[in-house]
């Protein structure tokens, strides 16, 4: 029996590879999207041009001249007020030795109570929303002068704080009138408005897998021994990330700074941070030029200390994929 077979071609004949045709116009296509996008961020570069980088860059030239606000008048004078600053100007020191301490204190102690907080607040129970809501409150309201003043009334001399000490024959003081406690009362301002740093512990505490308390479970690890070798390692860049953050809120301080001391920083310069001392230079005694200055220092200063916490970060915090960044 004869079988006929089909003559085939040879292989590069019969398989012919579609290469897609390139679309027409496809340039002109990507060039108007990217025009598209600069269009949608013109709103964005006009308002950074026009209120963040041309007000910095003129306080730069600002900081190297004796500017009156009054005159509105002044002259180049070099790094003068930059001398003035770190040789005679007593208040300088004395406003930056303040806010260390506040944010020495504060933070740390804002940080600990998120925390705590956070631990007592991540699992889901009845009431825990409504809970979570009243500890966010206070950071709603913020840096708000009717808050300020209504702390300034429970720490004073016939306040609410007084009065519940009276209960435990404790004699109270006016403490927002004492150099010797009057920072702390700002201190407990700052802590009490924890809320925001807790939230974010909340949703980092979600992260960490359960199957590694349950492994620690495992081997016999109580509840310190969970927290130190779970908790705290998985929780680490989320408290990096809080750590970073309120440390320069702490050095923005004004607020409450500026109502508890009677808007001059009293009691005896007590409460004269670093930002009030800044205003008070540039609003109360007209030195913009010196205020300038003031503001740019800051700056400077809160970059090393930012660049500080990136540059120590690599020895504590762990990330989830095992590397230290």
């Amino acid at each position: 029996m004869a079988t006929t077979h089909a003559t085939a071609g040879p292989l590069s004949d019969r398989v012919q590879p579609r290469i897609p045709a390139r679309r027409k116009g496809s340039g002109a296509t990507r060039r108007r999207e990217s025009a598209a996008g600069y269009v949608f961020l013109t709103p964005w570069l006009i308002g950074f041009t026009a209120i963040t980088a041309v007000p910095m860059l003129y306080s730069l030239y600002l900081s190297f001249t004796n500017w009156d606000l009054i005159s509105n008048a002044g002259q180049y004078v070099g790094f003068r007020n930059y001398v003035r600053m770190f040789t005679i100007d007593p208040s300088f020191r004395r406003s930056v030795k303040i806010t260390v301490e506040y944010a020495l204190v504060a933070t740390p102690l804002k940080l600990a109570l998120a925390l705590g907080v956070a631990l007592l607040l991540v699992r889901a129970r009845r009431g825990t929303g409504t809970a979570r809501a009243l500890f966010y409150l206070p950071s709603l309201l913020g840096g708000s002068v009717a808050l300020a003043l209504v702390w300034q009334s429970l720490f004073s001399r016939d306040g609410v704080v007084n009065h519940f000490l009276s209960w435990f024959g404790v004699h109270g003081k006016a403490w927002v009138n004492d150099p010797k406690y009057v920072l702390w009362t700002v201190v407990l301002l700052g802590a009490w408005q924890f809320g925001a740093p807790m939230v974010i512990f909340i949703a980092g505490l979600k992260q960490i897998p359960p199957e590694l308390y349950e492994a620690a479970s495992v081997d016999g690890a109580g509840a310190v021994r969970k927290f130190r070798s779970v908790t705290l390692p998985g929780l680490s860049p989320v408290i990096f990330f809080n750590l970073v953050l309120e440390t320069i809120h702490s050095f923005q301080i004004f607020t409450s700074a500026y109502v508890i001391g009677g808007g001059q920083g009293g009691p005896v310069d007590a409460t004269k941070v670093y930002t009030l001392n800044l205003y008070l230079e540039g609003f109360g005694q007209s030195h913009i030029g010196y205020a300038s200055a003031l503001a740019w220092v800051f700056l400077v200063a809160v970059g090393l200390v930012t660049v500080l916490f990136f540059g120590t970060g690599r020895f504590w915090v762990h990330y989830g994929d095992g590397s230290d960044r």
